[in-house]
């Protein structure tokens, strides 16, 4: 391929690249290069595995003092969730939201006030209202007339309900639902 169509800048079109057969990337190394960074990669991966080995014990150790100051997994995990409940409410998105509530919260609080208030003055209205009074007055001579009868049964007048009639005397039920 042409170095200028591969998007690499003119002044690096000249410069040589030692590729492997494999195309890679890599470049080849020497003898000696090669045993040089053995060594290194070596040395690291002891380090790595020193490192891994100081970590455990010092992870060991503060699991050691945080059993002896009472800290358990519990423990710690209450006081995490208490310190970002706490960061939470501290954040301007929580106020915020906190704010438009409270002001939800009265508006609706209002709202239902309101409508306490209308429903009590309308139910005050038709209690006034003619239709009603004659309800009223329907319902208190109905009244009159049932406690009427339970009167007249004590003067010897005997109403429908004043003795229970025998087995045989009830009448047959109808076994319909409603």
């Amino acid at each position: 391929m042409d170095a200028p169509s591969q998007g690499l800048p003119e002044h690096m079109i000249d410069v040589p690249v030692d590729t492997p057969a494999g195309g890679d990337g890599v470049g080849v190394l020497s003898e000696v290069e090669t045993e040089e960074l053995k060594s290194e990669l070596i040395k690291v991966e002891d380090e790595i595995a020193t490192l891994r080995q100081v970590l455990a014990a010092k992870e060991k150790h503060a699991a050691e003092i945080k059993r002896k100051l009472g800290l358990t997994t519990f423990n710690e995990l209450k006081q995490n969730l208490s310190k970002g409940w706490q960061d939470v409410q501290a954040s301007n998105a929580y106020k915020k939201t906190q704010a438009t509530l409270s002001t939800a919260g009265s508006k609706t609080s209002s709202a239902i006030s309101s409508v306490g208030s209308v429903l009590s003055r309308t139910l005050g209205e038709i209690k006034e209202s003619p239709t009603f009074k004659s309800f009223e007055e329907s319902v208190g001579n109905l009244k009159a007339k049932v406690v009427g009868n339970e009167n007249n049964a004590k003067d010897g007048y005997q109403s429908p309900t004043a003795t229970s009639p025998t087995a045989e005397e009830k009448l047959p039920q109808d076994s319909a639902p409603f």
